[in-house]
């Protein structure tokens, strides 16, 4: 009977290695889990000591064990991926951690063990110094949420209070994976956003570099040729608009830059101002194209976090109080706080949200269902899945219908700048045609 090399974690977290005999590796594993031990590798023996004879004889030391040789079968890995972090803590790597320690919870370790494990084999520095002091925190007595609380620049409001119900009522495992399956979706929505937003982005760059190009060297040299052939006489007035912008760029390129900054800068200090931010957000939510995609997004984005906080177990006001204050939009966020109001007063969700405009009327229906059924978290969850194919429908009819209106754009741009310098060469052929008739 074969004999299985393995490495394993016990109930405390403590690795312990050894070797056992089976018949093949499923049965290695299973004898593994009835020993209460956690593989974290299953490897044959003789397999493994002939990939490190053959690794040794190539010179290759112990990078070529790992590799195996060709007859070695594949090592049982516990399916945790390690990413390289890169100074901050992004919502992929927060996300793998996070279902990584409900793994290990679920799994039957301490949480300590678990936030240990997890550090040892972190890469991301930001997020392995902080699961480091979220260990010695609970080690010191502490409760897991309130040592997530010590870090909100890594943990959100929305993080730490269900991890808070989840703890309250015993199911931290549970809350867990409910978050990390929470930030898979809001992820792949935003990466859908951000996909449909790649083509009118690389399109307007190009319009850009072609006007830049085509004001800064190729107008000048037309400038040049109707001064020769003009000789005093007036140009379109087109032509003599381009051309003052040709030249305006052209010699005054830092100003033009620093022009276009401060503007920048302008917009963004508008927005940060209570009634600018509430006037953007409205207008993201009505401008044409895009405006559906953000109102989906913002509606799937409330949905899906009032359902997965009611459902975790945190009370209905601070669920809405942490819905308001992570919806990312003034307009929703105004709503919510209507909608805390009125549930504060003993009224129903339904009112407030048909008040707000902003929720179409098939939301609203299914809220009502689920507030008289009893049934609030689970629909919530319903209104966010079918808004989340709302969400793809909505973005792909923004791709078809961005594509025709960027090339449109670019034409118009470039035909423009095209016809204002060809304007005064067929206005001088008109006149050179018109001589030639008056002469005859």
């Amino acid at each position: 009977m074969p004999k299985f090399n393995y490495i394993a974690m016990d109930a405390q977290g403590k690795e312990t290695k050894g070797s056992l005999d089976a018949k093949n590796q499923g049965e290695a594993l299973a004898r593994l889990q009835e020993m209460k031990l956690f593989p974290t590798k299953v490897v044959e023996a003789q397999q493994a000591a002939a990939a490190k004879g053959k690794g040794a004889k190539k010179g290759k030391g112990k990078a070529a064990a790992k590799g195996g040789g060709k007859g070695a079968k594949k090592e049982i890995n516990i399916p945790f991926h390690k990413i390289p972090g890169l100074g901050g803590v992004g919502s992929k790597v927060l996300c793998t951690f996070t279902r990584q320690l409900a793994t290990l919870i679920d799994a039957g370790l301490p949480l300590l063990r678990g936030l240990r494990v997890l550090e040892r084999q972190e890469k991301n520095p930001t997020l392995k110094e902080t699961i480091q002091k979220i260990g010695i925190a609970v080690e010191g007595g502490g409760t897991f949420s309130e040592a997530l609380a010590m870090h909100p620049k890594v943990f959100n409001k929305l993080f730490i209070s269900m991890v808070k119900a989840g703890e309250m009522g015993g199911v931290l495992e549970v809350v867990l994976l409910r978050l990390a399956e929470f930030m898979e979706k809001a992820q792949k929505i935003k990466g859908k956003v951000v996909a449909a937003m790649f083509y009118p982005v690389a399109v307007l760059i190009v319009a850009v570099v072609i006007m830049g190009v085509l004001m800064v060297v190729v107008i000048p040299k037309f400038k040049e040729i109707f001064s020769d052939l003009v000789q005093g006489q007036g140009l379109p007035a087109f032509t003599e608009f381009v051309l003052s912008v040709s030249e305006t760029i052209q010699h005054h390129f830092i100003e033009t830059c620093a022009t276009v900054f401060v503007c920048f800068i302008i917009f963004r200090l508008l927005v940060k101002t209570k009634t600018g931010r509430l006037m953007f957000d409205k207008f993201k939510l009505i401008v044409p194209v895009f405006g559906p995609v953000i109102s989906k997004v913002a509606i799937a984005r409330f949905t899906r976090t009032l359902g997965t906080l009611v459902n975790s177990g945190v009370p209905i006001l601070q669920s809405l109080t942490i819905v308001r204050e992570t919806s990312g939009n003034v307009i929703v966020a105004n709503a919510v706080r209507d909608i805390h109001e009125s549930v504060k007063e003993g009224e129903t969700i339904t009112a407030p949200l048909e008040a707000s405009k902003i929720f179409p009327p098939m939301v609203i229906s299914m809220v009502d269902v689920g507030e008289q059924t009893g049934a609030l978290p689970e629909m919530l969850m319903k209104i966010a899945d079918n808004y989340d194919e709302e969400v793809d429908n909505a973005v792909a009819a923004m791709t078809s219908l961005l594509e025709p209106v960027m090339i449109v754009f670019l034409a118009v741009i470039v035909g423009s700048i095209v016809i204002a310098m060809f304007m005064p060469l067929i206005a001088l052929m008109d006149g050179m045609g018109s001589e030639g008739t008056g002469g005859d």
